[in-house]
């Protein structure tokens, strides 16, 4: 490192979720190492809200939409309290990014390099502004896992060495494995049934209501299953519970703050998303805190969920499927607790907090550097 870096990170999403809280997480490691974070984002955006409880500077700014003000906003604080790095996370903040940047290389220097961060597996327009904004208006690119750099590589064609592949990191501290009784017992929750979780936002593509299709096959009928979360699908899920029959096996926790005793509450943890996914922190958390996962082959998993060696792998939307393997898990804990072994061993060396700020902080140095040198 030739010094400490300046950054600041864009999010124009006023949603809560993994992309948000990787952002908040790797900010605060950064400030920890001795490096200047700064967040921005719309005045509605939840990331405002939670940034001080990771003890990390935030402020509102008018980057909402695509729209000029957003672009003149970002000029003005880039100027008034100039930084190394610009880190855009959603595609609206990154256009206003891109075009700031854009503003301050034609009139000032130093000027910042721009970083993307892409968190999901959604297709990248093919257009011709898109490839301006991957291929030159950034410096570098990153991606929360290897199969979405190689999809950015194969579709987009955007040239290998300009992505980097930065898996999100877990603190292995606060998701160690913990006793199963002592947190069913501090959330009130029964210590004899058997008990599925499932935690992040509910959208649809996360594959709650397959979730809930598979509870009605399951060949233990007293198991639970407990969601936690909130997002424009709760409404319809309730729905479907009380269409199922099952509102006495269901329980909706809502957002919680501390996923930790959810998880460790839990006999396994399912994630049968279809579509989106980038490689999903509830997996890695999971993995670390000794639960053991059902889950799917969508975007960037199956860089750490292998089928039989650190989880069960079933297809898409396949509610008999997800079933199946939930059983496994639940009639023969055995097999629950082996496959969980081989996960926390797989996922610790990988998919650590350390890790990711190892790479992060190359990836902001080598773009620093990059823009540095050109701009010489």
């Amino acid at each position: 490192m030739s010094g400490p870096l300046a950054i600041a990170h864009t999010e124009a999403s006023l949603e809560w979720g993994g992309p948000q809280i990787r952002t908040l997480t790797e900010a605060a490691g950064l400030i920890g190492r001795g490096h200047q974070v700064l967040i921005y984002a719309p005045q509605d955006a939840r990331i405002l809200a939670e940034a001080p409880r990771f003890g990390v500077p935030a402020v509102a700014m008018q980057i909402g939409e695509k729209q000029p003000p957003g672009v003149g906003a970002l000029v003005g604080a880039f100027r008034a309290n100039p930084v190394d790095i610009v880190n855009g996370h959603s595609s609206t903040d990154t256009w206003l990014a891109a075009l700031a940047c854009r503003w301050l290389r034609v009139r000032d220097r130093p000027y910042p390099a721009l970083v993307r961060t892409r968190h999901v597996s959604i297709p990248v327009p093919q257009n011709r502004a898109t490839r301006w904004l991957y291929q030159r208006a950034a410096a570098r690119i990153v991606t929360s896992g290897e199969l979405l750099r190689q999809q950015l590589m194969r579709e987009n064609g955007i040239d290998a060495s300009k992505i980097d592949s930065v898996p999100t990191g877990v603190d292995p501290a606060t998701f160690a494995p913990r006793d199963r009784a002592a947190a069913r017992a501090e959330l009130n929750l029964s210590q004899s049934a058997p008990l599925v979780g499932i935690i992040g936002a509910l959208r649809s593509w996360k594959g709650h209501r397959v979730l809930l299709d598979a509870m009605t096959q399951l060949r233990r009928a007293e198991v639970r299953l407990v969601i936690v979360g909130e997002g424009p699908q709760r409404a319809p899920l309730e729905a479907q519970v009380d269409a199922l029959g099952l509102r006495a096996r269901v329980l909706f926790a809502g957002q919680q703050r501390d996923v930790t005793p959810w998880l460790a509450a839990c006999d396994a943890c399912a994630l049968p998303s279809y579509a989106n996914e980038g490689l999903p922190q509830v997996l890695v958390q999971a993995m670390f805190a000794g639960v053991p996962c059902v889950t799917t082959d969508v975007g960037g998993i199956p860089e750490i969920a292998r089928d039989g060696e650190t989880a069960l792998v079933v297809p898409r939307e396949d509610a008999p499927a997800l079933a199946a393997a939930l059983d496994r898990l639940l009639l023969v804990p055995s097999v629950g607790a082996a496959l969980a072994k081989r996960a926390r061993a797989y996922a610790l060396p990988r998919f650590g907090l350390a890790t990711m700020l190892d790479r992060m902080e190359a990836v902001f140095e080598r773009a620093r550097s990059d823009v540095r040198r050109g701009a010489k």
